[in-house]
């Protein structure tokens, strides 16, 4: 059922957004593996929102919605655009009133009570504004969802893909191992993430110059230099089957060309947190690195370790990195 002015009114507990676009399926399993947690929960909203997919999403969500009769805690709302990650999240958080809000992706699957334990971490750790769980594959296997900033030296380790050099530069490496224990971290991945309302009322919504990627660690970078602690807590498990909502996964792994809106999403982030000369000192960087793998790779023979035409694209905007939507 589609959003009417009565939901928008009422308080909620917690309020749930998954952003669908063109994978209507995955949207209904994710909330199929909500429904026996809300009866659980404190007053809880879900709000899916679809991008403007353009398909029979829209029709294949909300059937799922009135066969299961989730629509007491359901609500669809059509994007008239495709705004991307941050503008699809924002309108969800504007059309339900929570005190606390989690973000899902759409190829997410919640194990049972991973929300309440979510839920639990807000109390037991009341500086945490910014709480994400432990991500996982379906057999159990841990990913990594917790980073360092990304930062232009780590660009340089991320190109040269050398371990020498990792362990030299370990403090600048951006991802940081699984642990079994909560720890605060510097930004965690939004396949998956609780923010509390005091955080967006401080530091306002996500920012939309972001069409994809890149917007968790602008996000949880605001967030910690208004004073809250971003927080890591593997008590909670979620499944994320990555590269189910977005091809740019899959296409990282097969090293394929990625999307123009990946390269300005990191264009943006590097000239916005580093000003536009940090941008260009991160572009120097990782073809400084690129060298060193391009070096091992001739002599080694192995197969390149970058993305098609990765040298030319991260300069994507590069004159202009802030232009677009504010």
């Amino acid at each position: 059922m589609t959003k009417g002015e009565g939901e928008k009114q009422q308080s909620y507990h917690l309020g749930v957004v998954i952003i669908n676009y063109r994978t209507p399926q995955l949207t209904v399993d994710c909330l199929q593996s909500l429904a026996g947690e809300i009866p659980q929960l404190p007053p809880t909203m879900v709000a899916v929102v679809d991008n403007n997919s353009g398909d029979d999403s829209l029709a294949v969500i909300n059937k799922a919605i009135l066969e299961n009769n989730w629509q007491s805690w359901t609500i669809l709302i059509p994007s008239p655009v495709n705004g991307g990650f941050s503008y699809g999240n924002n309108l969800g958080i504007k059309a339900i009133h929570a005190e606390n809000y989690l973000l899902l992706n759409s190829d997410t699957i919640v194990r049972p009570g991973a929300i309440k334990i979510l839920l639990s971490a807000l109390t037991e750790y009341p500086q945490a504004g910014i709480i994400g769980p432990r991500l996982e594959e379906l057999d159990g296997t841990a990913q990594i969802s917790c980073f360092r900033y990304r930062n232009p030296v780590g660009e340089f380790i991320n190109a040269a893909q050398t371990g020498i050099i990792t362990g030299i530069l370990s403090r600048y490496n951006v991802p940081l191992s699984v642990t079994d224990s909560p720890i605060f971290v510097q930004w965690v991945s939004f396949a998956c993430v609780l923010i509390r309302r005091q955080v967006i009322e401080q530091i306002g919504l996500m920012d939309e110059g972001y069409f994809m990627y890149f917007e968790d660690v602008d996000y949880c970078r605001r967030a910690r230099k208004a004073g809250w602690e971003v927080l890591y807590y593997p008590y909670a498990r979620v499944v994320h089957l990555r590269g189910r909502s977005s091809s740019v996964k899959d296409d990282i792994a097969a090293k394929k060309r990625l999307p123009s809106y990946y390269y300005a999403s990191r264009s943006r982030y590097f000239a916005k947190f580093y000003g536009i000369f940090g941008l260009w000192l991160a572009n120097l960087l990782w073809l400084a690195g690129r060298c060193i793998s391009l070096l091992r790779e001739l002599v080694e023979k192995k197969p390149t370790g970058v993305c098609e035409k990765e040298a030319w694209d991260i300069w994507t905007n590069w004159l202009n990195p802030l232009g677009g939507r504010e």
